[in-house]
Parts: structure tokens; sequence; C-alpha cells
């Protein structure tokens, strides 16, 4: 793989990266709910879902699977659901929190375990099309063709899916160091409202598209 293509696949992966979405909320909703080890925990659920998009489309199972259209309807239909389905436990917890007093409600606090939001990480991810779409229509670009051509487009996953995690740690590092703040009664039920109406509506859009 040129040194070229490498940077050009990089720049655009930052770009993808960076930018807002299911992957950010499920992890901001990770740290609201296990303070930094929980937004942790969610990113590396996350990742660990690209690896796998990433392993499919270097095995070609990608590819059958976007030439299936009911089956990738399906799995859009079921992503969506479950970003509703989160969007809507983020809606009633801010909805039916009393006002304990400041110092019991800390972010990072939570009950949720780093196991549970590795799994809703994990889960919301290989429900995200978008997956399938990026990794089968942007890897095969850098990738050279030949017998190489499976380990290249792996690797390539790899180091992507090494970015997101990377930046999805920073993201859940930064807000929990504003634990105090956001741990606040007022301050906590409004976020958790904002979040999951985000999700909730991101669940909505995606079922939307579909339809399109």
């Amino acid at each position: 793989m040129l040194t070229s293509s490498l940077l050009a696949f990089l720049g655009i992966s930052v770009l993808v990266i960076v930018t807002p979405g299911p992957d950010t909320a499920m992890t901001i909703r990770g740290v609201m709910l296990g303070g930094r080890h929980g937004g942790i925990a969610t990113a590396a659920g996350v990742a660990l879902g690209q690896i796998i998009w990433a392993l499919a489309t270097a095995a070609g199972l990608v590819a059958v699977l976007l030439a299936s259209e009911p089956v990738f309807q399906a799995v859009k239909l079921l992503g969506a659901a479950y970003l509703v389905y989160l969007g809507a436990r983020m809606l009633w917890s801010a909805w039916r929190q009393t006002c304990p007093s400041e110092a019991t409600i800390m972010i990072g606090r939570a009950k949720t375990s780093p196991l549970a939001l590795f799994r809703q990480g994990l889960i919301s991810d290989l429900g995200n099309p978008k997956m399938a779409v990026f990794f089968a229509s942007i890897l095969p670009q850098f990738a050279s063709a030949g017998q190489g051509m499976f380990s290249e487009l792996a690797l390539l996953g790899i180091v992507f899916s090494g970015l997101t995690f990377l930046w999805l740690c920073l993201y859940a590092v930064a807000l929990a160091r504003l634990g105090h703040f956001l741990g606040r009664p007022r301050i906590k039920r409004s976020f958790e409202a904002i979040m999951g109406g985000l999700l909730m509506a991101l669940g909505i859009r995606l079922e939307a598209e579909q339809r399109v």
C-alpha cells in the first residue's frame, strides 16, 4: 500500500470519525451511565463492531449483504429500533428522576456496568448499516488487488477502528472531567433528556432512510 494512499485513507477516516453520529452519542450515554470507564467500555464495543465489519468486508460478506436488499433493510430496521429503544430508556430515566442532593448523584456512579455498556456499544455499531456501506465502498479504494487484498482490507479496518477508539476515549475522558457539573440533578436530567432525544432522532432517521 503506497504511503500517499495511506495518508489519504487516514485523512478520510479522521473526517468520518470526528463527525458526530450514533457512536458519539452512545459514548456520551456510556459516560452518563458509567463515568469515564463506562464511556471507554462503550468505545471499545464500538471499535470491536467496526473490526467485525472490516473483517466481513475483507471476506466479501458485506458485498453479499449489500446485494441482498431484504437482509440489508432488516439490519437497518433493527439498528434503528435499537437506537430508539436506548433513547427511550434515557428519556424515561430523565423523566422519573426525583431531586436527590447533589452529593449523592455524581456522574460515574450509575449502576450500569462497563460490560453492559461495552455490549450496547457493540450492538449499536453492528446495527449501523452505514458501517457496511462505508467499509464496502471506501476500504477497497485503498487496497491493492491480488492475494494480499484480504490482509490489506483487514489492516485498514483495524486502523480505522483504532482511530475511532482513540477519539471516543478522548471524548469520554474529557466529558468525565465535567462530572461535578454534569452530576448536578437538574443538569443531569436535562442532559439525559437531550441525549435520549438525540438517540431516538438518529434511530427514526435511519428508519426513515430505508423508506426512501
